[in-house]
């Protein structure tokens, strides 16, 4: 997996289910598509109980649905052309969809997966939908997780630090988008600790400030230590408040469990009103 920022992708892989739930996905993947130059890979993987299952296909009529979804994926296709991107389509079955979405998305050497929050058949796992949980637990580098709704103008973004591998990598990520996007006017570094831990929070924040502001000159940067128990509800609160278009956060903060994400990363995708930038620290 390369090492390239988003706004240098050269290969987005975009995972829809066809339901109107990845509609936001679909838009983020055209808009950063077409504003990277890159090429556009949407996977479509439909779930079976088995490998049976999926021999026994072959002998049975055409299901509606699937035509249906071959229609639904030849819309995103038309939408790609029109917008002159390149735009190949994947559609396959799987008894364990969350592993072949990263597998294939590894194999088109994708540098970015888009995901929606929620998936067709409505399994959530506490706010996030528990095959988005599932894929992000695979590690993928950079997952963006879109809400239905959702409309960005690539402004303003906010990034979650802990001082942990993972949060360092997404500090990173912003200042690099920083770098390449010249739209982008403000990047707000934000960490949330109770009172005994504030002044280590504002030492984070500040930080990751001046690292910005010695690479970025055009944009401004905010420190924000935040006092609060439950990080979560604060960051999404404040990235509201602030009216961001992103949130960027890492994968696995310091002690969270990595069953499937940290549970802060899946409470914040959950509880945001705009996409949420999953970067996994490095292998």
């Amino acid at each position: 997996m390369s090492g390239r920022l988003i706004s240098q992708a050269e290969v987005i892989a975009l995972a829809t289910d066809g339901s109107s739930c990845t509609d936001g996905a679909v838009q983020e993947a055209i808009f950063l598509a077409q504003s990277c130059g890159s090429k556009l890979v949407v996977l479509n993987i439909i779930p079976i109980e088995s490998e049976s299952e999926s021999a026994m296909a072959a002998y049975v009529s055409v299901d509606p649905a699937s035509e249906e979804i071959k229609a639904y994926l030849e819309d995103i296709r038309k939408m790609a052309k029109d917008n002159g991107i390149e735009c190949e389509l994947v559609l396959e079955e799987s008894y364990q969809p969350d592993k072949t979405i990263v597998e294939l998305a590894r194999q088109h050497h994708a540098d970015l997966l888009i995901m929606g929050r929620h998936g067709r058949r409505g399994l959530l796992k506490l706010l996030v939908g528990s095959m988005t949980a599932k894929v992000i637990g695979h590690g993928f580098p950079r997952v963006l997780v879109v809400p239905q709704q959702s409309t960005a103008s690539g402004e303003r973004i906010l990034v979650a630090v802990d001082g942990s591998e993972a949060s360092e990598m997404a500090v990173e990520e912003a200042i690099g988008m920083g770098k390449h996007c010249s739209t982008l006017k403000e990047i707000c570094f934000v960490s949330v600790a109770t009172a005994e831990k504030l002044d280590q929070a504002k030492e984070l924040t500040e930080a990751a400030c001046r690292r910005g502001a010695a690479q970025v000159a055009h944009a401004a940067f905010h420190p924000l230590a935040l006092l609060g128990k439950h990080a979560p509800d604060v960051i999404a609160a404040t990235a509201l408040e602030r009216n961001v278009d992103m949130i960027l956060v890492g994968g696995h903060g310091k002690g969270l469990s990595k069953l499937l994400m940290g549970h802060v990363t899946e409470k914040v995708i959950g509880k945001a009103h705009c996409p949420v930038l999953v970067v996994e620290k490095r292998a």
